[in-house]
């Protein structure tokens, strides 16, 4: 699940960094606000990745989504990336589980009597 959640997550600071000129050209004013809450966005993806040996990372992670998600209202564009991945988010978060859990069913551990 770790590394599934730490690639959406790497994915999506690439795809944020790379909006932020995006947003710049598409947008008149608040160049401060969509460089500087971009470059924030991209290094929380970052921190959050590094941080999903704990908890923590994961929190963050789905708080980043919702960051991102919000930036919408500045770059109507990234209400549709923030449904993206955060689908991309849940689907890493729900998937290893089922999998696990439809290996142990099919897979039996076999008993030693």
């Amino acid at each position: 699940m770790r590394l599934l959640c730490a690639s959406v997550l790497f994915f999506e600071a690439v795809v944020v960094g790379l909006a932020i000129p995006t947003a710049l050209a598409l947008t008149e004013g608040r160049q401060g606000l969509i460089v500087w809450g971009g470059l924030a966005l991209v290094a929380l993806c970052l921190v959050a990745a590094g941080m999903l040996r704990s908890r923590a990372g994961y929190v963050l992670g789905s708080m980043v989504q919702l960051a991102v998600l919000a930036s919408g209202f500045v770059l109507p564009g990234m209400f549709f990336l923030g449904v993206i991945f955060g689908g991309l988010w849940v689907l890493a978060l729900v998937l290893p589980g089922r999998a696990a859990r439809v290996q142990a069913q099919r897979f039996p551990p076999e008993s030693t009597t």
